[in-house]
């Protein structure tokens, strides 16, 4: 297993991830396969989602804002609900398929650390099989 440490610098993000993981898959010896990228926070999630413009990124963080805001009567103390209500829905994995040792993304799909109580530094894990 690979372990990918991502900083965020604001409260509300998704970075591209996809050379990244495609650098840990391009380290492994599989040519027909699997990866598995997980995101082993609460309040961060990964998602495939377009790469090629980011007004679809901006555009998927400002929906999310809309329906979980930040302050919206919560009862958890740490006023990071909406974070973990973000995270839930997003969810904290992908499984990408391997075709002749590289991602079989679409065209235009990319990997994305989806952070939402930063900034932080974070752990990514990627299991290649």
């Amino acid at each position: 297993m690979k372990e990918l440490s991502v900083t965020s610098r604001v409260r509300n993000e998704m970075i591209d991830i996809t050379e990244s993981v495609s650098r840990a898959v391009a380290d492994a010896p599989v040519e027909a396969g699997f990866c598995v990228v997980f995101v082993p926070h609460t309040t961060a999630a990964v998602t495939i989602n377009e790469n090629a413009d980011p007004d679809v990124p901006r555009d998927l963080l400002a929906k999310l804002a809309s329906v979980y805001p930040q302050e919206d009567h919560y009862h958890h103390s740490e006023g990071n609900s909406d974070a973990h209500l973000k995270a839930a829905l997003v969810g904290p994995s992908v499984v990408i398929p391997l075709r002749e040792g590289r991602l079989a993304l679409g065209r235009w799909q990319g990997i994305f650390f989806c952070e939402f109580d930063g900034p932080r530094r974070r752990q990514v894990w990627i299991q290649v099989r």
